[in-house]
């Protein structure tokens, strides 16, 4: 199996420095705040910490490919760095310090894309999750001071913490009826939204989450750190990886109860 270990170290590199980017201009009164044509908010933080970002992968590792939120597709290849420099925005905007910079890498094989390499910092609540294919999955400060992550053991629905982000994308989905039956037969539902489900999961103090329309570069860090956590982490039809435009996230046991609930349309 490939060592993934000096990508692992480059992406924490990366993640420290948009980590600096992204924390100086958090709950600036100045902070210029502009609307995408999705109608999503995009910051002078996001900007600045792709361009970091993209700057030290064109140094470190001129011949990948990077996919990121703000800027688009650029190179090709068989490796392909997927970076969202702020998942979370909004919170971003209003001073809630739940949003991270999401780094990962992607390599493609016989099978397709893969993602090899995830890197989660929160800086704002003083946390990072890592992983690395074979290697596990980690939360700590750093790679020589961390603590390995196992998904929880929860084997029934009714025992099961549920986490997700908001309503109105169920209901736009045409999922909104599986969602509330969903919810009826867990012991404990929460809105935590973006990345925080898939680490909690990860983690094992959360079973399930989901979501119900993502791009990858808001799934391709969360997909590697729950399986190296010993989790499941696919699209709501059941495939596998980050490229479905929706996720499911589980710790194994529940995944395919939490399917049957929200494939449904």
């Amino acid at each position: 199996m490939p060592d993934y270990n000096d990508d692992l170290r480059l992406a924490h590199v990366l993640a420290d420095a948009a980590d600096a980017a992204t924390m100086e201009r958090f709950k600036a009164i100045d902070l210029k705040v502009e609307t995408k044509p999705d109608l999503t908010p995009v910051t002078e933080a996001d900007k600045a910490a792709e361009e970091l970002i993209r700057s030290q992968l064109g140094r470190a590792r001129p011949r990948d490919a990077v996919l990121g939120e703000e800027y688009g597709s650029e190179g090709s290849g068989t490796r392909r760095w997927i970076v969202d420099p702020i998942d979370g925005t909004k919170n971003y905007v209003r001073g809630v310090p739940v949003w991270a910079t999401l780094i990962s890498l992607a390599v493609r094989g016989e099978g397709g894309d893969e993602v090899v390499v995830g890197v989660v910092s929160a800086p704002a609540l003083g946390r990072r999750w890592w992983a690395a294919k074979g290697s596990g999955a980690y939360s700590g400060r750093s790679l020589s001071s961390a603590t390995r992550l196992h998904v929880s053991r929860v084997g029934r629905l009714e025992d099961a913490s549920f986490a997700y982000s908001s309503l109105h994308g169920w209901e736009e989905a045409g999922r909104m009826e599986g969602f509330l039956h969903l919810t009826r037969n867990c012991w404990r539902t929460r809105g935590y939204g973006d990345f925080w489900p898939y680490m909690m999961v990860a983690e094992g103090s959360v079973d399930i989450c989901a979501e119900p329309e993502l791009s990858v570069w808001d799934m391709a860090a969360n997909d590697v750190i729950v399986r190296e956590a010993g989790g499941r982490f696919t699209s709501l039809e059941g495939e596998s990886g980050p490229f479905g435009g929706n996720a499911a996230a589980s710790n194994g046991l529940l995944h395919e109860e939490l399917l049957g609930y929200l494939g449904r349309s």
